[in-house]
Order: C-alpha cells, then structure tokens, then sequence
C-alpha cells in the first residue's frame, strides 16, 4: 500500500488574520506556530486566546447535562441521611480515575459512609453486574453511583430496582433507544442531552457530578466553599481523558491544561512515587508523557491482576506504602512485559505461514488475555494490516482485540460488524475493538474477515498521512518546542502537530532495545544534524535504512518534535512517523 503525505489544510484555510492582536507575551511566537493554528480554524484573536490561554472559568454548567440537577438532589439526600454510597466503577484508567476522583471528592464534602467496586479484567469482565448489585444489597448499601459503565446494564438496574437500591448511573457510551431503568441517567451522549458535552469521558462526567453536588451543598448552606478544591482532583481526570482518548477540546482541553500542572506537583502518595520512579517528577510533563509513559505502568496492574491494583495507588496515603507498592507496580509491569514479548514472538512466528496479505487474524491458549491488545497493537505496526489477536481458554472461548493499522487505514470495528454472525459480542471503535468467539466458529470468523478486506482493497490502495507543516532543520530547537508546550496539551481532535523535514542525509542508525530505532539525521542544506527516534518501524524497512554506507540516498521524515529528558539534560528530539526516500515520494 502506497502513502501519500498531504498537508491538513492547504491556502487560504490556513491564512491568519492579518489584524491578529495577541497580548505582549506572544508577540516572539514562531510564524509557523500561528500557521498551524491558523489552519486548524483557531484564526482569529479571541480563538487564539482560548488556546493560549484556557480559563477554568469558562466551563460549562454541569447542571445543563440532562439528569444531573435529579442526581444531585439524591446525593443531597444521601449526605442528610448519611446512607452507603457504593461508587462502582469500570477496571479501565477512565474508570479507575473516576472512582478515585470520585470517592476523594465526596469524602471531602462530608460523606462518610462510602465503599466502592470494580469488576476484574480478567476473571469478571466489563459491566454493571447484576450478581454484585445483590452483594452491596446485604451490605446494606443504599445508593449506586457507577462510573464509566453501566449505559446497557438493564439487568443490573432492574436487580437494584427488585432490592430497593437507587442507582444514579453515570458513564459516556452511546446508549441504545431504551436506557436502563436507574433511578436517573447522567450521560451527555443520551438523546435528548443538550449539554454539548459529548466529548466528557466517564471520569469527566464523574468530574461534573462533583462540581455539581458540591455546588448544591454549599447552596443549601451544608458546606463551606473551601472544603474542595476541585483542581485537587484534577491530576485524576486528565489520566482518563488522555487514555480514553476522548477529544482534547472545550472544557476538556481547559482541564486537561490545568490538570498536567496537577499532576506535576500531585498530592497523592502512590501517584508521585510513579512519577518519581519513572524520572518524571519536579518537570512539566506532557499529554505524551501521561499517555505513553506513566499510564501503561498503572494500566498493567488491572491486565495482569497480581493482588495490585490501579486503584491502590491512588488511594495510598502513605509515602513509606506508596514507594512499596510502586516497586510492585514495576515489578508486575515487567511480567507484563515479558508476556507481551512472549506473545509478539509467537504471533511473528505463526504469520510465516499466514495465507492472507490484507489482515492478521491469530488466536493461541498462550497468548495472555491481558495484553492481547498490545500484542495486536504491535503485530499491526509492524506488519502494517488491520489485525486481530484471540487468547483462548481451555473450554475453547476466544476473547480478542482488533487493532488498525493506522489512523486512515480501514475500520477494525467495521470488520467485525461483517462478522456479527460469527461472534459472541463485540464493541470498540475505528481503530481498536474487542471481540469474543467459540473456537468452533474462528474459521467461519477467518472467511468473513477475508471477505470483508478482500472488498475493502479493492476500494483503496493508498493511505494518507497528514502533517501540519514543512520546515527546515534549522528551525527544529528549543524555541520550537518550548512554544509548541505553550499551544498544547495535545490529543484526540487536537493532535501533535506533525512537521515535514525533507533533504536529509542518515549520518547513523542504531537499533535499540524493543525493535525501535535511532538515528542521526542531518541536512543537506546546512549540514545542521539533530537525533530522531522511530518507534516499532515496520521490519521490511530495515534494509532501506539501516546501511547508511550503501544508502546514500537523501530522505524525507514526518515526526513530531518533543523534549527528551536524559541524565538529567533536556534536549530536542523528532520522533519519526514515517520516514521514505526522496525519489519515492
């Protein structure tokens, strides 16, 4: 399949308003840093400044989501009566975030009979279960309030309704035509919802509740103002809307701003353990730094279930207990790794003798469940397919993940869509889902697939790769990236502006632990050199790239620019997107 690189926005879409007027401190700002901004539809002053300059202010009313003003006067009433509250969250880092911002939240405005509950990844699987609502009924819990989950738990919601538990269920999942029957929805994605706030993750919305109850307490004279901050718990939800992935815009992007700068200098013991082990404390740190570097390492605690959980580490308030089961945390992200490995090799292996060219499709009884995403994951980058990874129990039920192989490349959701006949259940989105079979039906799911891709191309035999502007070497510095942080925090709807650097020559190439690799790049106009990094390149482009001597040949990259943090010197780096000869282009 061919790429073809094309910038986002081309012309007079891109042009900016020469009657710009911008505060004193902007006046230095780069021209190709308003360019990309300017092509991105923010032009104009006033929108110029929202990015620059996000105000907590400016968020919207949480009561305008449909069903919040029903579930705070519940809440009201809980914290007259002080009834047991069960928060029940998903295992997921939405979940999780929102549980732990949640219970922190609520125990600051005085609710002291509160309890929580999340199912297991592996053992329990995602939902609002109905088994469980009937355990929190003879632990005389009153009140549910899920998190992130329970937008399709009709029989859980009936369960609480027979055993007289209210439920007030909050999550951000599209519903169906019918909601369940909780005593009241709070989702901005339900029908009649005009919140414009689609956009929440489950921890958002959870977020929102908070800042309403707290809002109705201090009305109702129950409170002082000042028994929350909820900046506080801010550090909790930009760990879920950056992992959830979930659009960096509006009152999301105001947050997520304000919640890195919480983060940073978090309060929670078992969070700055992480971050301290990990060489990320006493620094600004990114959206990429949240997503790709801290998240994961909490994340592999609900995949592996060693007796750790998320959860754990952002309740511990103890520094000599957090920095304890930090050291678990490793520990388990290790073993983590090691199955991950294991899994990568086995799913290489067995495509040697793989029939088809368009997708991957690979089930095994040792292929670990919990990282059957990661391993899809790196199987797709490397071979560049759509592909799906099965771990399969003794009784012969498959649970998988499906994993594109890039952001413009064919829909994984749409692929088990065409084999709806097939599957058990399924769900996700364009470029990730999850799916579960009998063995008995996987070849009937191989021919689907083979069907599905057969057709799709046929349809398209390129993909395109966007980048948000070409420039020189030489403007790759630190003046660069300390002005692409002021622009950010960077994510879904608002991505890492990718740069176009052409005229090249590899000066070396190093091939790192992991399968990624480095090189140093410098230019044939100026000879200036900088170092770039490609993680997990696809294996066919070793021998194009990795022999400088014999490939002398100028080169082109997409990447994006970033900071990187060694030996405690801060320098700039490119991270390589994809990286082709001149004459290919």
């Amino acid at each position: 399949m061919k790429s073809i690189w094309r910038p986002h926005h081309s012309g007079s879409e891109a042009s900016l308003n020469p009657e710009l007027q911008l505060p004193p401190a902007y006046a230095k700002m780069p021209q190709v840093i308003l360019y990309i901004l300017g092509s991105r539809g923010f032009g104009k002053s006033e929108d110029l400044l929202n990015v620059l300059e996000p105000k907590l202010g400016s968020l919207k009313d949480p009561l305008s989501i449909l069903g919040m003003s029903t579930a705070v006067s519940r809440l009201i009433q809980a914290f007259e009566q002080q009834q047991k509250i069960c928060i029940y969250a998903d295992f997921d880092l939405d979940g999780t975030s929102g549980l732990a911002l949640l219970r922190k939240g609520l125990q600051s405005l005085g609710f002291q009979n509160l309890i929580h509950y999340q199912p297991k990844r592996l053992t329990e699987g995602y939902g609002f279960h109905p088994e469980v609502v009937a355990e929190l009924k003879n632990q005389n819990v009153d009140l549910i309030i899920t998190v992130d989950v329970g937008i399709t738990a009709f029989k859980a919601c009936v369960k609480a309704k027979e055993l007289g538990i209210d439920v007030i269920l909050t999550d951000h999942h599209q519903p169906a035509e019918t909601l369940p029957e909780a005593l009241v929805v709070v989702n901005p994605n339900q029908k009649d919802c005009t919140s414009d706030l689609k956009y929440l993750c489950g921890a958002g919305v959870a977020f929102y509740l908070l800042r309403a109850t707290k809002r109705g307490l201090v009305d109702k004279g129950f409170i002082d103002e000042r028994c929350l901050d909820l900046r506080s718990v801010l550090d909790c939800f930009t760990i879920a809307t950056l992992t959830d992935m979930v659009p960096i815009v509006e009152d999301n992007r105001v947050l997520v701003k304000a919640g890195l700068k919480e983060l940073e200098h978090t309060r929670r013991p078992g969070l700055r353990a992480l971050l301290e082990a990990l060489d990320m404390h006493d620094r600004p740190l990114s959206s990429q730094d949240v997503s790709i570097r801290f998240a994961p390492k909490l994340n592999a605690l609900s995949r592996m279930e060693m007796g750790l959980f998320p959860i754990d580490l952002y309740l511990i308030e103890d520094d000599s207990l957090a920095r304890e089961a930090v050291k678990k945390v490793l520990q388990n992200n290790q073993t983590r790794v090691s199955l991950q490995m294991d899994g990568e090799k086995e799913a290489i292996d067995a495509l040697q003798t793989w029939p088809y060219e368009d997708f991957v499709a690979l089930n095994s009884d040792q292929f670990h469940r919990g990282v059957v995403g990661l391993i899809a994951t790196k199987v797709s980058q490397a071979k560049n397919r759509p592909t799906f990874i099965g771990s399969r129990s003794p009784d012969g039920q498959i649970v998988g993940s499906a994993r594109g192989a890039g952001e413009n490349e064919l829909s994984v959701l749409d692929a088990l869509e065409s084999c709806a006949n097939t599957l058990d259940r399924f769900g996700g989105h364009h470029a990730a889902a999850g799916f579960e079979l009998n063995e008995a039906h996987w070849p009937q799911f191989i021919e689907g697939l083979a069907a599905h891709f057969e057709k799709a191309s046929k349809e398209s035999n390129t993909r395109e790769l966007n980048y948000d502007a070409e420039v020189p070497v030489e403007m790759i510095t630190e003046n660069l990236m300390k002005w692409f942080d002021v622009i950010g925090p960077f994510g879904q709807s608002f991505a890492v502006p990718i740069l176009r650097v052409q005229n090249l020559q590899i000066q070396s190439f190093k091939e790192l632990k992991g399968g990624h690799w480095k090189f140093k790049l410098s230019s044939l106009d100026s000879h200036r050199s900088f170092e770039a990094l490609w993680f997990s390149p696809p294996a066919k482009l070793k021998d194009t790239f990795s022999d400088p001597a014999a490939n002398t040949e100028p080169v082109e990259i997409l990447g994006e620019i970033q900071w990187n943090y060694f030996a405690g010197r801060k320098s700039v780096q490119l991270l390589i997107r994809e990286m082709r000869k001149l004459h290919d282009n």
